[in-house]
């Protein structure tokens, strides 16, 4: 399994951004089964939980993003989407996106997102 995040970028403070992560090398059956989300991390810092989704459709956020963003999924595509509003300077990060797949994680490369206050 193979993870492709992008749609980072620099935005100002109050603006949106939408990340996407794209998986290959996987079959759609095992996509549609895995549990997906995304975390994020910061120079120094842990990787922090973001949000997830079930594969039966439930998502969980964490209470620095409740409310503003939004996670989702197409599984025709085999992509996750992140939307993000509101963005705040504390947004600032390099987000992962991950899939675990019969208790495996796998985890993207990661992309950075800036925002300016």
């Amino acid at each position: 399994v193979q993870l492709q995040a992008s749609g980072g970028g620099l935005v100002q403070a109050g603006g949106s951004l939408r990340l996407s992560c794209k998986a290959s090398r996987i079959i759609l059956s095992v996509f549609r089964e895995s549990d997906v989300g995304w975390y994020r991390q910061t120079p120094g810092k842990q990787r922090e939980f973001v949000t997830s989704n079930t594969d039966d459709g439930l998502s969980n956020y964490s209470d620095s993003v409740k409310d503003r963003f939004v996670i989702s999924r197409d599984n025709s595509k085999k992509t996750v989407y992140l939307q993000m509003n509101g963005l705040k300077s504390e947004d600032t990060a390099v987000y992962f996106c991950f899939h675990k797949i019969m208790g495996r994680d796998y985890w993207g490369q990661g992309t950075l997102v800036t925002v300016s206050s």
